[in-house]
């Protein structure tokens, strides 16, 4: 039998995971090539917040495929992406405190409504999507966090 019948077409997103409890797992995660939310690609936060519980990566150094359970996903980052534009887009400068002891800094950069538009209302609401909540970093990256795994948020300047 031919699977290839069976195959789903995806593109390769490199990314940098953490995996709570085996740590750093650098490899692909896989998008569709059109999203069913927005124009172009699906976005890795999206893959992250559906409700299936296992995201499939592809290890870089091996290329072995292996399923990890999202519940165990702390974070994942990637090449920031384009940045989106808008009037409506509201800008959070936050710094996420971790159950690890680390500490993100960065911005959160959504489109909220007026009343959803601080941080922790963002933090809270279901707007934010699901388990994970999207920071682009300081140092130029976007990391989706698990909210699982932050301890506490604070407002940055």
């Amino acid at each position: 039998m031919n699977n290839e019948a069976f195959r789903i077409p995806k593109n390769r997103r490199p990314v940098t995971i953490w995996i709570h409890p085996e740590g750093r797992v650098v490899g692909s995660m896989f998008v569709l090539p059109q999203s069913a939310y927005s124009v172009g690609e699906e976005k890795p936060i999206e893959v992250l917040n559906y409700p299936d519980p296992f995201l499939v990566i592809a290890l870089d150094e091996s290329g072995e495929i292996r399923f990890y359970n999202k519940r165990s996903i702390v974070r994942v980052i990637y090449p920031q992406e384009s940045p989106e534009q808008g009037a409506e887009l509201v800008k959070l400068a936050c710094s996420l405190h971790m159950m690890d002891g680390s500490r993100l800094k960065g911005t959160i950069q959504e489109f909220l409504p007026p009343e959803n538009a601080r941080l922790f209302d963002y933090i809270n609401s279901s707007s934010s999507g699901g388990s994970f909540v999207k920071i682009h970093l300081d140092e130029g990256d976007v990391c989706l966090v698990n909210t699982a795994y932050i301890v506490q948020v604070a407002p940055e300047e």
